[in-house]
Order: structure tokens, then C-alpha cells, then sequence
């Protein structure tokens, strides 16, 4: 399995702009410091403040939980109830990890055409 690439699309909950931008900080801090499969992190504002856009890049699966382990549960739930979520995984991903994103707000696609 090779890198990974995920977008999250934020519409945020009325008044809850600054606190997603708090918690972001909190998150790219841990990024930074702890993170070492993590090849991109960035996050992107629309311009009245209604929305943004989370893009991330992972070297590989074990990349990609060692940054949810170093973000941790709770400041993953409360970065979640600033807003609606949803996203996209992109990346070979195996069966049993497929299936964990399955029917969450993290939809997973796998490249085409498959590789070999």
C-alpha cells in the first residue's frame, strides 16, 4: 500500500468558525512536533469563513494512525462538532481497512485503473 491522500470538507456550525481555527492550530502544532509520516497538512478558508477544506497526505497507513493516535479522540471529537463533515480517503487501501471508513463520513476510493 503506498501514500494516502485525505480532503475534508467542513460547513461550520453558526459561531463556531474560531473555535475550528483554535483546534486547527492545536492540530497542525501536533503535526509538527509529532508527526513524522504525515506529508502535508494544510487547511483552507473560504472567504466569508462559512467552510474549509482539511487536506492531508500520509506516507503510508501506519503514517495516517500515528497522526489520529498523536490528535488524539478528544480533540478529534471537538474539531468534528464545529461543523458538517465529510471527506474522501484516496489511496490503496486493503479490505478491512476499506471497511472501517465504509458508511462513515470519510467515503474511501481506490485508484483507477487498480494497481498492480
Amino acid at each position: 500500500m503506498g501514500g494516502l491522500l485525505g480532503i475534508a470538507h467542513f460547513t461550520f456550525h453558526e459561531g463556531r468558525v474560531d473555535e475550528f481555527k483554535r483546534l486547527s492550530r492545536q492540530c497542525m502544532a501536533i503535526v509538527q512536533e509529532r508527526d513524522i509520516g504525515t506529508l502535508r497538512y494544510e487547511i483552507f478558508l473560504n472567504s466569508n469563513e462559512s467552510a474549509a477544506v482539511v487536506v492531508e497526505e500520509y506516507v503510508d497507513l501506519a503514517a495516517l494512525e500515528a497522526h489520529s493516535a498523536h490528535i488524539g479522540d478528544q480533540l478529534s471529537a471537538s474539531i468534528l462538532a464545529t461543523g458538517t463533515v465529510h471527506g474522501e480517503i484516496l489511496g490503496d487501501l486493503d479490505g478491512d481497512v476499506r471497511a472501517r471508513f465504509e458508511g462513515g463520513p470519510v467515503a474511501p476510493f481506490a485508484p483507477f485503473p487498480a494497481r498492480q
